[in-house]
């Protein structure tokens, strides 16, 4: 017998599984992915190219790796721009061990974190395991005062001070539903580092701007534990001695990214997605169509007389919206919940220290997926 609510709800969801049917993945990560991508790996898990082998039988030595390796780099190098003397490495423990490779592969006197969300405050106290640094927090976002939503700690104009070896900030806060709208200026002589897990690809970026950019697949591009390091080449062989042979960019650039058996599903998988990406225009077209996601779904949350979107309109994130139920409705909110997962709407619970609500609009998630979401929002925000 089922107990109550969330078990039917479970059960609906699991036979729509069951009869081949696909739910709408709001989750914040690991996130959605084209379904052109995860119907070509299901193939290539049993038969690779032919070889008799599933893609993640294969040597990471073959000649069959050595082609999805480089086709991958090729790929992203084509949609990103990226300028010749930059090198693009395939690295292993996701984002957070970036967090440990920065400052021991740029040690430097001092560097400046700019703090805007939970991810940049992770990775500021972990820098400082390793090097001094300055911080610069930022101020509430929100508008309102009793939801700790941070903003950006600088604006457009603003301009690094001197006599950092580099500069850190976090592109997009996936917790906070906080975003960069520009690229913080930093003075000659200056490293600008950015992780651009969330938002990688979702729209252009000058590379040439940054020294480091860095991005965990899990949100945008593929399965966890892999992360795509772009590094500027005069940055290379100035590891400090200490810095594990696992974590240094010289070693993985020396080694085309084999310095041991890598993600081999990871690096396969994200050049699925890159390749997606740019059969569907490249990233201008991409961009577009975030943009328009983003500012449906926030018109629909800025409309609602039920919903509101704590983060100032100047910070907020294209890709995770965060929101709430207004005081007096917050006890609807399961409610909410079970009207958006009748129709298939999954994993757009808030971050479980911020509550809440978050709808993570990766590349993979349609138009028209996003309007079945605002459809279940109205819909919700209609009844009496």
């Amino acid at each position: 017998m089922l107990r109550d609510q969330s078990q039917i709800l479970q059960l609906g969801v699991g036979l729509r599984v069951m009869s081949g049917a696909r739910v709408i993945n709001l989750g914040g990560g690991p996130g959605a992915l084209p379904l052109t991508a995860l119907e070509q790996a299901q193939q290539d898990l049993v038969n690779f190219a032919g070889t008799g082998m599933g893609v993640i039988e294969i040597s990471h030595r073959s000649k069959e790796f050595e082609r999805v390796l480089s086709d991958a780099i090729a790929d992203l190098r084509t949609l990103l721009s990226v300028p010749s003397n930059y090198k693009i490495l395939f690295m292993q423990g996701g984002a957070t061990a970036q967090f440990s490779a920065v400052p021991l592969n740029l040690p430097c006197s001092k560097a400046l974190y700019l703090v805007s969300g939970a991810w940049s405050q992770k990775a500021a106290e972990e820098a400082q395991r390793y090097l001094a640094i300055d911080t610069l927090e930022s101020k509430s976002a929100s508008t309102d005062k009793k939801l700790k939503y941070t903003s950006l700690p600088v604006d457009v104009d603003w301009v690094a001070p001197a006599g950092y070896g580099f500069v850190y900030y976090c592109d997009n806060e996936t917790v906070h539903g906080v975003e960069y709208s520009f690229v913080p200026k930093v003075p000659e002589g200056t490293s600008l580092v950015c992780d651009m897990s969330s938002n990688f690809l979702s729209r252009k970026v000058d590379v040439s701007k940054f020294g480091v950019i860095f991005a965990g697949a899990q949100k945008n591009i593929g399965p966890s534990g892999t992360v795509v390091v772009i590094v500027r080449e005069d940055l290379l062989n100035k590891a400090d001695p200490k810095c594990p042979l696992m974590l240094n960019y010289s070693v993985f650039a020396k080694d085309n990214s084999l310095h041991n058996t890598p993600n081999t599903f990871g690096v396969y998988f994200t050049g699925l997605v890159f390749d997606w990406l740019k059969k569907k225009g490249g990233l201008e077209s991409q961009e577009d169509e975030n943009s328009r996601k983003s500012k449906l779904t926030y018109a629909a949350i800025d409309g609602s007389k039920k919903f509101f979107a704590p983060v100032r309109p100047e910070c907020r994130s294209r890709t995770n919206i965060v929101f709430h139920l207004h005081k007096d409705f917050e006890s609807k909110e399961n409610d909410f919940s079970s009207c958006a997962e009748k129709n298939a709407i999954v994993g757009f619970n808030g971050h479980r220290s911020l509550g809440g609500f978050r709808a993570s609009l990766y590349n993979a998630i349609s138009l028209d997926e996003t309007q079945k979401f605002i459809q279940s929002l109205q819909d919700f925000d209609a009844r009496e």
